[in-house]
């Protein structure tokens, strides 16, 4: 298949697209570098073995995404483009519902136009909201969010679950992921957050290689096996795998939509990730307590038994290998990308 990856130069993407390539898919990502660096794309090229196309487009732009589309005859789109900063929806959740709402919208248009009917959505756990039970399983229905990033996919799972339900032959899957961390194991390509990280694993390896003096745990008395919150952390390259297998299952979905968790069914605590990355990068590293964060969640895992049985797909690789994966992508970028 012809895959465009929207926000392929992300963390995210850019490990799809490898995974893409080596499943014998050809690939046009499109990305406007706001999360992510143009440096991206050689190292890209050099890890796949070969030419990416590449369009730098706002998806917000209806006519510049038509025009991706009638340049790029596409089978089919994975979705990654957005902005995906929790604590910023907070701030600017305007910004947020603009930009996340309209680009699906201008590429959903788009595919209407050029006949592409096979969409694979970046969803999130955090659509599950605080009253799922753990761990989250597919068929609970009351889909909400504490923050207006995670009601962007909630908001736009049922876009395309309505449009899929009315257009003939559409088939769309939305995977709802975990905590993706973890890189290549080629130490080329990683994640590499602007600014101040806001998840735990990038933070972590910032400390480690000397970026950051400390890391803060928010909070260590939840009911939890040390205290400190249970995440279902989830290898990158594990999840770009998942998003393989549900663009290869899409023809033999039943419905027009269907959701996935992916993640691996198991949740590891703040501390007990801190203290796997100290044996993998050979050094303490300092923390302190912090009071608790509003609307966090003591534990959040997935069940992972859908993916599984329908896309057979199962997360493989251990904390140690997320960890160790990380920190030989910092210690060898401890910049980051460059640029």
């Amino acid at each position: 298949m012809r895959v465009l990856v929207t926000g392929g130069a992300g963390y995210i993407g850019s490990h799809t697209v490898l995974a893409l390539v080596a499943a014998g898919h050809d690939v046009v990502v499109a990305d406007n570098f706001s999360n992510s660096k143009p440096a991206v794309l050689p190292r890209l090229e050099e890890l796949a073995g070969r030419t990416i196309p590449l369009h730098e487009v706002d998806l917000t732009d209806a006519a510049a995404t038509d025009a991706l589309f009638a340049a790029e005859r596409v089978d089919a789109v994975i979705h990654f483009a957005g902005f995906k900063a929790v604590g910023e929806s907070v701030a600017q959740p305007a910004r947020y519902y603009r930009n996340n709402i309209d680009s699906t919208l201008s590429v959903v248009e788009a595919m209407q136009r050029h006949g592409v009917t096979r969409f694979v959505f970046s969803s999130s756990a955090t659509v599950y909201g605080e009253k799922a039970p753990v761990p989250y399983r597919e068929d609970w229905d009351f889909l909400e969010s504490t923050n207006p990033y995670g009601q962007t996919k909630v908001m736009i799972e049922r876009i395309l679950t309505d449009v899929a339900a009315v257009n003939d032959g559409w088939k769309v899957a939305l995977l709802r992921y975990f905590n993706p961390v973890g890189a290549d194991a080629s130490g080329r390509i990683g994640e590499d957050p602007n600014g101040i990280p806001n998840n735990l694993m990038p933070f972590v390896s910032q400390v480690a290689v000397g970026r950051r003096e400390k890391l803060t745990v928010f909070g260590d008395d939840y009911d939890t096996v040390d205290g400190t919150g249970e995440r279902d952390y989830i290898h990158v390259v594990d999840l770009a795998a998942g998003h393989v297998a549900a663009l290869e299952h899409l023809d033999a979905m039943s419905e027009p939509s269907r959701a996935f968790n992916l993640g691996t069914g198991t949740g590891t605590s703040v501390l007990q990730l801190v203290h796997a990355f100290e044996q993998v990068a050979g050094r303490d590293l300092p923390y302190e307590v912090g009071p608790r964060r509003a609307g966090d969640l003591a534990t959040s895992y997935a069940d992972p038994t859908r993916a599984r049985e329908e896309l057979g797909w199962t997360a493989t690789r251990t904390i140690d290998d997320m960890c160790a994966d990380t920190w030989r992508w910092q210690s060898a970028n401890p910049q980051g990308f460059p640029g």
